[in-house]
C-alpha cells in the first residue's frame, strides 16, 4: 500500500444525510440518546480501607455511582455484525466493525464502546481479550517484525489501550502504547491511579501504531470518567464535583465518533482490498447484499470524511429527529463532551428549532448538498450560549460563556447547559474557517442531533443563571473554611480557582531548563507522502516516526517550555501522561490570540473563534494551526508556547499527531522521562527505555 495513497485523493464538500443507526435485525424504534453505559466489574471488587463517600449523587440514566474499591473489568474485542440506517437510500447498510464489548454493555448499542469510571486511589485492570482473526488479512501487511516499514498502516487486528489524559506510569502494563496486543491474545492492564489524580473527563481508545485510525473509526473508544470527592481547603484546591454534584447538576455523557464504513468491489487480486464503491460526487454507497466495513487507509485522507457522506454520531446514534435528547427548561446539566472522532472538527452550536418545524414523528430525509438550507429553514438564527468548566478534563480557572465550542480530534469540554425556552433545540456542527478545521474542510452546518426540552422554568439570562445555581451550590456544598473565597470567586467572572488541578507555571519554574520544540510537517515532494516532525523550528530537520528511537529526554521534577509550529496544514498536538499550560499563541503577525477577547483573523474572515480564552488554560492536546498552504513559510505559521511539568514517572511513551491516520503514518515521536543527570547522557537512548516494542502474543517485536 502506498505511504501516499491516503493523500492522493481530492477533496469533496459533501451535503450531508440524517438518519439513525440501526439494531441488529431489526428496524430501530424511536429511542431517547442515553448516556453510555458504563463497564461493570467481572468480579467482586477488592475492598480498600473506608474514605469519605462521595458527594451524595443521583444516578445518571445509563451510569450508577462507582463503588469505591480496585476494578477489575474486562473488554472484548472483536468484529460486530450490525446495520446503520443509510438515508441517501431510505434503507440499512450491513456493517461488521470492530469493537469492544464488556459487561453491563447493551449487545444492541454496538456503535459507542462502555464507559469507565473510577476514583483518585483506585487500582484498575482491564483485560482486553483480543479475539479478531489472526494470519494474514485482505490489505493489511500483517504484524510486521523488525523495523519493516513501521510508517505504512498494518497490523489491522493488533492493538493495545491508551487512556488519554490520564497521569498514570506509561510504562510496564499500565498506560504502555509501545505493546501490540495481537489476535488472539489477552492481556490486562493496571493502572494506579494516584490519590492526588485530577477528577475529570478523559477517554480511552485503541493506539497500537499503525491501525489506530483503522480501530477508532470503527467505533473502539470511549468516556473513561475519574471522579472526585474531595472539597477545596485553605490549603489545597478541591474537586469540581464537589460544588456540581450529580444530586444538583444532572451529568451527560457525550461520545462524539466518525464511523467512516464503506463497501466495497471485488478485489484485483487474492489477499487485495477491492475499491471502495462510490457515487459520481465520491459518496460511499452500498448495494444490496454488500456489507461495509473499515478495513483499508483509502478510507482516510483528504476529504474522505466530508465526502463519503456519513454523520457523526452521538452515544452511537446518528441524527434523526425521532431519537432525542431530552431535557428540561432551565434545568443546569453538566455536559461531558468527547471527541473521540479521527479526523473531522465539530463546531458545537445549539438553536431553538422554528415554529412548526421538525416535528417529533416527521420523516426526514436531506438530500445531498441540502444541510446547510434545510438548517436555515428548521433552525433558528440565534445560538443559545453555554459555559464551559473543564477542558480536556482539567478545570478551567475560570467558566468561560460560548455560543460555540470548536472540538479538534482528542479535545474534551465539560459544560454547564441550560435551555431557556421549552421546545425543540438544534445541535448543530457549524459551518467554521476553513483555516481552522481538520485539512482545510469544512463539513458543518451539519445536524448533530435534536433535543426536546419538556416545560420548567423560563430562563431570561442564561449567564447570571449559571452563576446563580453555582452561588447557591457553593453556599450548600462548601467548607465553612473556603465558602467565602469560592463564592467570592464566582462573582468575580465566575472564577473557579479554587478548583483547578494543576498550580501555574511561573517564569522561575522554566528558567534555566531548556526549551523544546516542535515543528509538524507533511513532505510532499517525493512520490510517497511523509509525516514528520521535528526537534527544532527548523523544517529540514523533520523525521517520520522510528520505533527504535528515542526523539527526546526529558528531566524528571523539571518544568519545561515548548514551542510548537506546522509548517504545513494544521495539527492537534497530543502528549501522554503530563498535561500542559498553554502560554500564548501568536499568530503570522505576532498577535497573541490565545487572550481573552482576541480576534484571529490572520487566516481572513470569519475570525476564528477557537484560540481565544484559552491562555492560561490546561490541556493535554491542542490544536497547532498552520495556513500553509496556500501561505508559504513564514507568512502562515502560528507559533505555540506551552509549559509542562515531568512529575512523578519515568519511562518512555510518545508525542503525535491526533488525525490518527497521520500518527499511524509516521507524524509520531518517542519521548522518555529521565533522572536529570541522564538527559545529555550519550547512552540514555538505550538506558532509558522501559524495554523494544513489545509484543504480546503473536510476533516479535511492536515495528
Amino acid at each position: 500500500m502506498s505511504r501516499g495513497g491516503s493523500l492522493a485523493r481530492a477533496g469533496y464538500l459533501a451535503g450531508a444525510f440524517v438518519g439513525g443507526v440501526a439494531i441488529a435485525g431489526a428496524i430501530p424504534a424511536a429511542a431517547e440518546i442515553n448516556n453510555p453505559p458504563v463497564l461493570q466489574d467481572e468480579r467482586a471488587p477488592i475492598a480498600k480501607p473506608a474514605f469519605k463517600k462521595l458527594a451524595p449523587a443521583a444516578p445518571a440514566p445509563g451510569s450508577a455511582e462507582p463503588v469505591r474499591g480496585d476494578r477489575q473489568l474486562d473488554l472484548k474485542i472483536e468484529y460486530i455484525d450490525s446495520q446503520i440506517y443509510n438515508p441517501s437510500k431510505d434503507g440499512y447498510d450491513k456493517v461488521r466493525l470492530r469493537g469492544y464489548t464488556g459487561k453491563g454493555v447493551n449487545p444492541n448499542d454496538p456503535f459507542v464502546s462502555p464507559t469507565i469510571e473510577a476514583i483518585p486511589g483506585d487500582t484498575v485492570r482491564i483485560t482486553l481479550d483480543n479475539t479478531l482473526p489472526a494470519g494474514p488479512q485482505p490489505g493489511d501487511p500483517g504484524c510486521m517484525p523488525g523495523a519493516q516499514m513501521p510508517d505504512i498502516p498494518h497490523c489491522f487486528n493488533g492493538t493495545n489501550l491508551h487512556t488519554h489524559g490520564l497521569w498514570v506510569s506509561p510504562t510496564g502494563n499500565s498506560d504502555n502504547v509501545l505493546l501490540s496486543i495481537n489476535p488472539q491474545t489477552r492481556f490486562t492492564y493496571e493502572y494506579n491511579i494516584p490519590s492526588d489524580h485530577p477528577s475529570g473527563t478523559f477517554w480511552y481508545h485503541t493506539h497500537r501504531h499503525g491501525s489506530t485510525a483503522l480501530q477508532v473509526s470503527s467505533g473502539m473508544a470511549g468516556a473513561l470518567i475519574i471522579r472526585g470527592d474531595r472539597p477545596p481547603s485553605p490549603t489545597a484546591h478541591g474537586d469540581l464535583d464537589t460544588l456540581i454534584p450529580r444530586s444538583a447538576i444532572p451529568e451527560r455523557v457525550l461520545v462524539m465518533q466518525q464511523i467512516q464504513y464503506a463497501c466495497r468491489g471485488p478485489a484485483p487480486k487474492p489477499g487485495e482490498l477491492g475499491p471502495i464503491k462510490q457515487d459520481a460526487d465520491g459518496r460511499y454507497i452500498c448495494d444490496p447484499g454488500d456489507v461495509g466495513g473499515i478495513e483499508g487507509y483509502d478510507q482516510f485522507g483528504p476529504g474522505t470524511w466530508p465526502a463519503s457522506g456519513r454523520y457523526t454520531s452521538l452515544n452511537g446514534l446518528v441524527f434523526n429527529p425521532d431519537n432525542p435528547l431530552k431535557a428540561k427548561q432551565g434545568e443546569i446539566e453538566r455536559w461531558r463532551m468527547i471527541h473521540a472522532g479521527v479526523r473531522d472538527t465539530i463546531s458545537l452550536q445549539f438553536f431553538k428549532v422554528r415554529d412548526g418545524k421538525l416535528k417529533p414523528g416527521t420523516k426526514t430525509l436531506l438530500k445531498a448538498g441540502a444541510a446547510a438550507d434545510f438548517i436555515k429553514d428548521t433552525c433558528g438564527a440565534t445560538p443559545v450560549p453555554y459555559m464551559l468548566v473543564a477542558a480536556d478534563g482539567l478545570t478551567m480557572g475560570a467558566g468561560q460563556m460560548t455560543e460555540l465550542a470548536t472540538f479538534q480530534p482528542g479535545y474534551r469540554f465539560d459544560a454547564l447547559v441550560a435551555f431557556p425556552d421549552a421546545g425543540r433545540y438544534c445541535v448543530i456542527d457549524a459551518s467554521a474557517p476553513k483555516s481552522g478545521v481538520v485539512n482545510g474542510l469544512d463539513v458543518g452546518p451539519r445536524l448533530l442531533a435534536v433535543v426536546d426540552v419538556a416545560a420548567g422554568t423560563p430562563v431570561k439570562d442564561i449567564q447570571s443563571h449559571i452563576t446563580g445555581k453555582l452561588l447557591a451550590l457553593a453556599e450548600a456544598n462548601m467548607p465553612d473554611d473556603v465558602k467565602q473565597t469560592v463564592i467570592a470567586d464566582l462573582k468575580n467572572g465566575t472564577k473557579l480557582s479554587s478548583f483547578t488541578p494543576h498550580p501555574d507555571i511561573a517564569d522561575e519554574e522554566v528558567r534555566g531548563n531548556g526549551t523544546q520544540e516542535l515543528t509538524f510537517f507533511i513532505d510532499t515532494s517525493g512520490s510517497d507522502v511523509k509525516f514528520e516532525v521535528g526537534n527544532t523550528l527548523n523544517t529540514a530537520d523533520v523525521k517520520p516516526y522510528d520505533p527504535a528511537r528515542i526523539d527526546r529526554s526529558l528531566p524528571l521534577g523539571k518544568a519545561q517550555e515548548w514551542v510548537l509550529q506546522s509548517h504545513f496544514v494544521s495539527h492537534p498536538f497530543h502528549i501522554h501522561v503530563n498535561p500542559f499550560q498553554i502560554v500564548s499563541i501568536l499568530d503570522p503577525n505576532g498577535k497573541d490570540v490565545s487572550a481573552a477577547g482576541a480576534i484571529d483573523d490572520a487566516g481572513g474572515t470569519p475570525p476564528d473563534p477557537q484560540y481565544p480564552g484559552l491562555k492560561g488554560v490546561w490541556k493535554d492536546t491542542l490544536w497547532i494551526k498552520s495556513l500553509i498552504p496556500p501561505s508559504s513559510a513564514p507568512g502562515g505559521i502560528y507559533t505555540i508556547k506551552l509549559r509542562t511539568r515531568y512529575q512523578r514517572y519515568i519511562g518512555e511513551y510518545v508525542l503525535h499527531c491526533h488525525i490518527l491516520d497521520h500518527e499511524d503514518q509516521g507524524m509520531m515521536q518517542n519521548v522518555a522521562v529521565v533522572l536529570p543527570d541522564q538527559v545529555d547522557s550519550p547512552a540514555q537512548g538505550d538506558a532509558a527505555r522501559s524495554g523494544e516494542h513489545a509484543r504480546v502474543g503473536g510476533h516479535k517485536g511492536h515495528k
